[in-house]
């Protein structure tokens, strides 16, 4: 039972990370795209909906799975190969027909991973075309750093989750889903911050003197 809620709300919370970076996907979109009518369009009201809806998607989706998860025997050896109760890890140890689950992994990953990335690629699709549209290098440059962070962590969150979830559990690798665990559940949220902040100036100050320091140290 601690097994499958500590399972249930990691993939709660994954999957809401995932949305959001939608959303906000959609948010810079409309901010570089479409500017005069971005008070309009990101009103409170929509924040809140967008941010309610990825709420309610992300508990949907974890708790269908885990649902059909309690429905397995597990008849093998109760240690998993993990550093927390994982998807894959977990099903590994069952002992009843698990395809019907896999499917629905399959079309639940689909809908939470793939609709979420293509929002993404799209929103950055027309960003490109509106960049590439800016005569001044001063423009270009400006709106390329405000998108630089946000594509940073999807290239970090949607690689590793790829790597682990798309793939059948007979050719998981406890090795590999572990290194990848572990970038996007710790990597990941501990570079938020500075990622995030990169364009903040004192956040840039306080980076250079910390290197420049070092390098003193050393020489």
């Amino acid at each position: 039972t601690g097994c499958l809620v500590q399972m249930y709300f990691f993939m709660a919370l994954a999957l809401l990370d995932d949305f959001l970076l939608a959303v906000m996907a959609y948010d810079r979109y409309v901010a570089i795209c479409l500017p005069l009518h971005y008070t309009t369009i990101m009103c409170p009201q929509r924040c809140l909906l967008l941010v309610a809806s990825s709420w309610l998607c992300a508990h949907l989706l974890a708790f269908s799975l885990t649902l059909l998860m309690t429905q397995f025997s597990f008849c093998a050896s109760h240690s998993i190969p993990h550093f927390f109760c994982d998807l894959l890890p977990v099903l590994k140890l069952a002992c009843s027909d698990t395809q019907i689950f896999q499917v629905m992994m399959f079309a639940e990953a689909a809908l939470a991973g793939v609709v979420p990335l293509t929002c993404v690629l799209v929103s950055y699709a027309h960003i490109m075309h509106t960049i590439l549209r800016v005569s001044s290098a001063g423009g270009k440059h400006k709106l390329f750093s405000t998108c630089g962070s946000h594509l940073t962590v999807v290239t970090l969150f949607y690689g590793t989750v790829f790597l682990v979830y798309f793939q059948p559990s007979s050719s998981y690798s406890a090795g590999t889903g572990m290194m990848a665990s572990v970038v996007y559940t710790m990597v990941t949220p501990m570079l938020n911050p500075f990622i995030y902040s990169l364009r903040n100036r004192d956040m840039k100050g306080a980076l250079w003197r910390l290197l420049a320091c070092r390098r003193c140290c050393i020489l």
